[in-house]
């Protein structure tokens, strides 16, 4: 697939469906960008968390963060993060939709994703205080069958599926970015 091909299938499965939100509550609300940017192919951008950060320690992730009071929306949250995080800026990047609401159970987070496509050549710049560095994954690694892997778990008495994709080099990913990736691949496969 094409970065065109994913861009123009993204906009379009996300534009095409009604977006869970989940209202109200006790839990954070936050923002992540899922940038896709274009390396021979498309390709993914995470963030590795360094490990005196104070919530998901060491941890790969999509950049983002808290949404502040000063923020105008999730969007604007996600862009602002993303260019603290990583020194990506908001202006270079072409917002395609947002995902489904994703919430954290130990962390007690609301999560936000949008899908935007990184127009413009970067250098990454980790901040080095929240993320030690940037991971660039392939599409077409992300959607090879062998690089998901599907345990189950037990928590509070109740059987859940946890995803780990293996992005290469040693990096595992899970958690809440990993079904937040796993819920964009089902939404471009039409599921």
């Amino acid at each position: 697939m094409t970065t065109a091909e994913l861009v123009a299938l993204t906009r379009g499965r996300l534009a095409g469906r009604e977006r869970r939100m989940v209202v109200g509550g006790p839990l954070v609300k936050a923002a992540v960008l899922v940038p896709i940017v274009e390396r021979d192919g498309p390709a993914l951008v995470f963030t590795k968390r360094t490990d005196h950060v104070g919530s998901h320690r060491g941890q790969i992730s999509f950049p983002g963060g808290r949404v502040d009071p000063t923020d105008a929306g999730f969007l604007e949250a996600a862009l602002r993060e993303t260019e603290e995080e990583i020194g990506l800026p908001g202006t270079t990047v072409e917002p395609l939709g947002a995902l489904d609401d994703t919430e954290t159970v130990a962390t007690e987070f609301i999560i936000t994703p949008w899908v935007g496509l990184v127009r413009a050549p970067v250098a990454w710049k980790p901040d080095g205080h929240e993320i030690e560095r940037v991971i660039e994954v392939p599409f077409a690694r992300l959607v090879e069958p062998a690089a998901l892997r599907v345990e189950h778990r037990e928590r509070a008495g109740v059987l859940r599926e946890m995803y780990l994709w293996d992005l290469g080099g040693g990096d595992v990913l899970w958690g809440a970015t990993a079904r937040i990736l796993k819920h964009y691949l089902d939404v471009l496969a039409g599921d």
